[in-house]
């Protein structure tokens, strides 16, 4: 599937399970990451992707990301564990 037929140029967003997913959603998740896991990015940098990051997660698992990937990462696991309502 093109990614146009998921989301054509003049939408901004969709509903999975009742939450609205907008675009963006994916790179968002993965720029929050880049940022967080950079030890030369300053704390509050690092805050700030984590709750951003933290946020999204509820988007990305009604899309089921999560169904399909899983991050190599155990932070990042553990963070998306949290996001989820895991331990």
């Amino acid at each position: 599937m093109k990614p146009e037929a998921m989301l054509p140029d003049h939408v901004d967003a969709v509903q999975a399970d009742g939450i609205t997913v907008r675009k963006g959603s994916v790179g968002a998740f993965l720029a929050s990451w880049r940022v967080l896991s950079d030890p030369a990015q300053s704390n509050e940098s690092r805050a700030a992707a984590r709750k951003d990051l933290i946020a999204l997660i509820p988007a990305l698992t009604a899309l089921g990301l999560f169904d399909v990937l899983e991050p190599r990462d155990p932070q990042l696991r553990a963070l998306i564990a949290q996001g989820r309502g895991g331990a």
